[in-house]
């Protein structure tokens, strides 16, 4: 499961990226730095036109699907397993259609341990942007035909790294990949499915931080900071303790 995310870095530093175009109604406020995005909230996506090109927009967390009766239902989803996502009504739509990348410089998962719920940070050891995996979908509202845009991460078995905390991670597509996933007409699903595993373990870093990232309104570049900081070369997750 992903629950919380950061975007901190410039939109000129995710245009050069992930090869993109910033979109021309993007206002300061919506692209700040954020260190604890929750559901519900708006975060910055990574859509393709027709033309293939790419551009950065804002899309709300929690994928309200087209048919659903609103955001407040329980509809309201923020992860789509990618063991079911070409099968179940919410997801296979926007699946075959509406696909995006969510830029990221890390996201958090907890840890039970006997002093309470730890969160940990778990990013690239270079502490670059990468990209989450996700799935868009538009839901109109009846009475004022108001649209709101949102979005669903994909999840897939954790790797090594993240194992010993939790039992899911984003999907992480290779940049390789990135066309291929967000060609809107590219709709043979059975071509995409290969691309939601695991990423490989060797790039990543798993970090306790401050357990200020529990209340979501907490947002500071100080969340972020590693209370006890895994140098490369060290086994991941060795700082972890016991429950």
């Amino acid at each position: 499961m992903c629950g919380r995310f950061i975007q901190h870095s410039d939109p000129e530093v995710y245009a050069e990226r992930f090869d993109l175009e910033l979109e021309p109604g993007l206002t300061a406020s919506q692209t700040r730095p954020r260190y604890n995005l929750a559901p519900t909230q708006p975060v910055l996506a990574i859509r393709a036109g027709a033309d293939g090109r790419r551009s950065l927009t804002q899309l709300r967390w929690g994928l309200i699907p087209f048919w659903s009766k609103g955001p407040d239902n329980r509809y309201s989803m923020i992860n789509a397993r990618a063991e079911t996502v070409d099968s179940r009504p919410a997801y296979r739509a926007a699946f075959r259609e509406r696909r995006c990348l969510i830029p990221t410089e890390g996201f958090y998962e907890w840890k039970t341990l006997a002093g309470g719920k730890q969160p940990y940070m778990i990013r690239r050891y270079d502490r670059m942007p990468f990209a989450m995996a996700g799935l868009w979908e538009t839901w109109k509202e009846p009475e004022t035909g108001a649209v709101i845009a949102s979005f669903t991460i994909l999840v897939t078995d954790a790797n090594s790294v993240l194992a010993p905390i939790h039992d899911r991670m984003p999907v992480v597509p290779d940049p390789q990949s990135f066309n291929q996933w967000l060609d809107p007409a590219n709709r043979d699903t059975a071509a995409l499915l290969p691309l939601l595993r695991p990423a490989p373990p060797d790039a990543w870093i798993l970090e306790p931080v401050s357990r200020r990232v529990n209340d979501s309104r907490q947002d500071d570049p100080g969340l972020i900071e590693p209370l006890t900081a895994l140098l490369p070369g060290d086994r991941p997750g060795a700082d972890l303790g016991t429950d």
